[in-house]
This record gives C-alpha cells, sequence and structure tokens, in this order.
C-alpha cells in the first residue's frame, strides 16, 4: 500500500513530548510512542483541529520506520477515520490527516496522567 507520507518531521514541541514520554515510560524507541499516539488520536471521536503544524525539529521519521510491521494496519485505520470524517483519499488528505492525527496523539499522551 502507498503511506500517507514518506517522511515526517515533527514539530519541537512533538519531539519535547516525545523526550518526556521516552524518559517517563523507558520506552527508548521513537517509533512505538508514534504508532501509540497515532492510534491514541484516531480512537478520539472528534477530528483533529486543522492547525498548522511547524516542521521545526530536527527529528524525522520515514514511513516504513515509524509504522514498522503495522504499517498497513495503520494506514487503513487512518483511511477508514478518513472515510468516518468525510474526507477523501488523496495522497494530500492522508499526509495532512496523518499529520494531524500523529501531533495530537503525541498531544495527548504527552498529556495523559495514568
Amino acid at each position: 500500500m502507498q503511506p500517507p507520507i514518506n517522511q515526517i518531521t515533527l514539530s519541537q514541541t512533538a519531539k519535547d513530548q516525545l523526550i518526556k514520554l521516552k524518559r517517563q515510560t523507558k520506552i527508548p524507541q521513537w517509533n512505538v510512542l508514534c504508532r501509540w499516539a497515532i492510534c491514541r488520536s484516531l480512537a478520539e471521536p472528534t477530528m483533529p483541529s486543522p492547525v498548522p503544524i511547524p516542521a521545526d525539529s530536527n527529528l524525522e521519521l520515514t514511513w516504513s520506520v515509524m509504522a514498522g510491521d503495522m504499517a498497513d494496519l495503520l494506514l487503513i485505520a487512518l483511511k477508514q477515520r478518513c472515510h468516518n470524517d468525510g474526507l477523501s483519499f488523496e495522497p494530500e488528505t492522508l499526509g495532512n490527516q496523518f499529520r494531524l492525527h500523529l501531533h495530537r496523539g503525541i498531544g495527548y499522551l504527552a498529556g495523559d496522567t495514568t
């Protein structure tokens, strides 16, 4: 399946939140935390706010590394969510929604107290 993005550069805020999560959870890999973040955001009933997200950190992840063995499953879940939200499956839409869900999910994980 064609990935929604080939590579993503995270915002500095998201990178800082992931550093905090790595420290708290003792999970050393960015990609594992990012997978959790995507799932956390996709599980929310509301759409992520369509806000501009800066790519201002030095943390870059490729889709193949970030998604790993779950690549097809994550893409199907993203497409299903786009369908549920009345959005198209155009590459630009999928890429934008992936970016929005990833950043929202990282924020949710960083803010969760349990």
